[in-house]
This record gives structure tokens, C-alpha cells and sequence, in this order.
């Protein structure tokens, strides 16, 4: 459980004792169900990223684009609905060599120019003798983006690096050594379902 949605939680829960003090419980019923819902949204399951050279998903959510944006550089989008685990996780085991912040708009976060208009948080990843890039990005509703880790730090495959609040969108950059394993319309899990494999 992310402690984001135990805060939530407790003010919507204190705000629907307040209600039922001052008016009656029936009014209070609402506020109960939302924060019951941020429980279960905020959930953070275990996740046990598969063995071998793979990239993993950094997000739960669905396959909405995969681009080749030139030889050398394939883009996969990722989308989450406010259904989603929105915890985020590392692609690759390695150092995170950046992370950088942009503001900017929020877009439908599905739409192809949430990719670099949106505000978003671009994390690099870099192992031996690979780089993942990945960027987490806000969507209509989600208008905030955390991110636990900085520059210098060594992350395993799988490992959590923060998360976005509502549905938002990642975007995955690999480049020429990497071999596709998803399909556009294809669902995901983050830390646990292959998007690439490394070329022999």
C-alpha cells in the first residue's frame, strides 16, 4: 500500500465521521466509498521481475503505441486508466544517469501529443552496455508525478521508482540492441511482463 492512499483514506474517512456527526450517516456514505476506492487505488503489489537480459514494463496499463522513431530508437507507450496500479518501476537493472522534469499541458494522456507536450518526468537507466530511457507523464486527471530516485542511484529490474497519481501514461525508449515482445493492444504489468528482449 502506498502511503499516499492511506492519507487520502483517513481525511475522506475523518471528513464522513464529520458528516455523520453533524447531518447523518446516509450522507457520509460517499465520502466512505472514496476512501475505500484510494485504498484500493494506491495498492502496491509484490512483482517479481523475470530473469535473463529483458527490459521489463515500468507501468500497469495497455500497449497504445509502439514507434519506430528512427533506426536506432523504438518508443512504447504505455497507457493507465485510473483502474491501473500506478506504481512505477525500473525497466532494467543499472544506474539512473538522469532524471529530468518538464512541466507543460495535460493532454488526454493517450493522444500522441502527450509524449512531449505533457508534463513528465524523463528517468535514464543505464547498464554495461545498455540505456532505457522511460518517462512517466501526467494525464487529465493525474497532475502529479513523484519519482523516489536521483542521479547515481543503482536500481535492480523491477524496482520501484515512484509512482503517478491517476491516469497518466509511461513511454519506454530502446534502442537498436533491444528486440520487441509486445504488441500494440497488448496489457502489461509493471516489473513483471517482458516489452524487450536483448539481441544475441
Amino acid at each position: 500500500m502506498v502511503i499516499y492512499g492511506i492519507y487520502y483514506a483517513l481525511a475522506l474517512a475523518g471528513a464522513g465521521v464529520l458528516i455523520s456527526f453533524v447531518l447523518s450517516w446516509p450522507w457520509a456514505v460517499p465520502l466512505y466509498a472514496l476512501a475505500g476506492f484510494c485504498l484500493w487505488f494506491f495498492r502496491d503489489p509484490e512483482r517479481e521481475a523475470p530473469p535473463g537480459p529483458v527490459a521489463v514494463s515500468p507501468a500497469d496499463g495497455k500497449i497504445v503505441s509502439i514507434k519506430s522513431l528512427s533506426p536506432a530508437l523504438t518508443r512504447i507507450s504505455i497507457f493507465l486508466n485510473i483502474f491501473d496500479v500506478h506504481v512505477n518501476r525500473s525497466p532494467i537493472a543499472g544506474r539512473i544517469t538522469e532524471v529530468r522534469y518538464q512541466p507543460g499541458q495535460f493532454l488526454v494522456a493517450s493522444r500522441e501529443e502527450a509524449s512531449a507536450q505533457n508534463e513528465q518526468n524523463t528517468v535514464v537507466v543505464q547498464d554495461q552496455d545498455t540505456t532505457v530511457t522511460f518517462k512517466q507523464i501526467a494525464g487529465l486527471i493525474a497532475r502529479r508525478i513523484i519519482c523516489y530516485k536521483k542521479p547515481g542511484d543503482v536500481v535492480t529490474a523491477g524496482e520501484r521508482i515512484g509512482l503517478i497519481r491517476f491516469g497518466s501514461r509511461v513511454d519506454v525508449f530502446l534502442g537498436p540492441e533491444w528486440n520487441v515482445s509486445v504488441r500494440t493492444g497488448e496489457r502489461v504489468k509493471a516489473g513483471a511482463s517482458v516489452l524487450a528482449r536483448r539481441r544475441s
